[in-house]
């Protein structure tokens, strides 16, 4: 079986509320400091310093323990290839927990592990006996998603230190892409530093709004990190994308709003779906999973037909019936739970 990462439309038009982006778009600050860039900024191969300096104070990480990468996909990519080619095994697998985002499995695929799925339990909960029962000497590399997309919802931290004891000769690859909407997250854990074996993958695309600039860190000892730099080329952070970072990590006060008006989003989402008695998760990611049923193609095309789109994630396992819908600026959720209670409202 190959294992593709499945694209969903790109629309240049209308609100995307589909692809779990920042609706705001990113701080000011990004694109004043982006006209300041000059000639001779662009003409020579940036210097990560200042980028890499002001991640690690924002992550509260060591420098050391940071990896500045493109965009969290090439993270996620990189990590595989380096489990592979260095973990030793001859018929290396990959434990993913399902659902999960599509890059983990195409980079796993790609890299010439088996993919191995752990499907998460009746309601989503986290299956950690299940992944732990799983591994085995050909384990090079396990992934968690937390908080889980689509679900939204957070794995234990307890579970995960278990399956990195579990498994010591694997990597653990947690992403935290959306760890800004929950704040659960493994960095500043004491218990971290007792398994080298966890590497975290983080993104700037989603809290941050600057998925178009393509900028995503790792975190792990220095000794993990080693063999992941090994496949990855020296300069893959272009200088936008450098300067970009520093900008938006300083601007605090645009991150906190933005990061309010998904809380609040959210709420407004949880009332209105209640109103309209459709079963949801509570999430603690900038999204909201809803089971719409029979309706959920008659939603999906009634809110594309006023220029809304959200994401069917029916052939996502667990997910018949369901959609997936961002929540970001107040005013977009406002327009779309409009549209959602007239498609509903007109069907009933």
């Amino acid at each position: 079986m190959t294992y593709l990462y499945e694209k969903a439309p790109n629309p240049s038009e209308g609100l995307r509320l589909h692809l779990n982006e920042n609706t705001a778009g990113c701080s000011p600050a990004v694109l004043d400091a982006i006209r300041r860039l000059c000639a001779t900024d662009i003409s020579l191969y940036p210097d990560y310093t200042p980028t890499i300096a002001a991640a690690s104070e924002r992550l509260r990480v060591p420098a050391s323990h940071l990896l500045l990468v493109n965009g969290l996909d090439e993270g996620i990519h990189a990590a595989c290839h380096a489990a592979v080619r260095f973990g030793g095994r001859t018929d290396p697998e990959a434990l993913i927990v399902v659902p999960a985002f599509d890059m983990q499995a195409a980079s796993a695929d790609v890299a010439g592990a088996s993919v191995i799925e752990v499907p998460l339990r009746d309601g989503f909960a986290f299956p950690v006996d299940e992944v732990v029962a799983a591994t085995s000497e050909k384990t090079a590399i396990i992934f968690i998603t937390t908080p889980n997309n689509p679900t939204g919802i957070s794995a234990p931290l307890d579970d995960i230190f278990r399956i990195a004891a579990s498994a010591p000769y694997a990597v653990v690859f947690v992403d935290e892409a959306y760890v800004d909407f929950s704040g659960i997250t493994l960095v500043g854990d004491p218990r971290l530093d007792a398994h080298p074996n966890i590497v975290v993958g983080r993104t700037f695309a989603k809290a941050y709004g600057m998925a178009a600039l393509r900028c995503g860190a790792l975190i792990a000892p220095p000794e993990t990190l080693a063999s992941i730099i090994r496949v990855l080329p020296p300069y893959s952070i272009n200088i936008a994308a450098a300067v970009g970072l520093q900008a938006a990590l300083a601007d605090t006060a645009y991150y906190e709003w933005y990061l309010d008006q998904a809380r609040q989003s959210k709420r407004l989402l949880y009332a209105a779906l209640d109103r309209l008695e459709v079963p949801y998760w509570t999430s603690d990611s900038n999204f909201v999973l809803a089971r719409f049923g029979d309706d959920t193609k008659r939603i999906c095309d009634g809110l594309l037909e006023r220029g809304i789109y959200v994401r069917d994630r029916s052939k996502t396992h667990g997910c018949q019936g369901c959609v997936r819908i961002t929540t970001g600026v107040v005013e977009h959720t406002q327009r779309c739970l409009t549209a959602i209670e007239e498609v509903l409202c007109a069907g009933r």
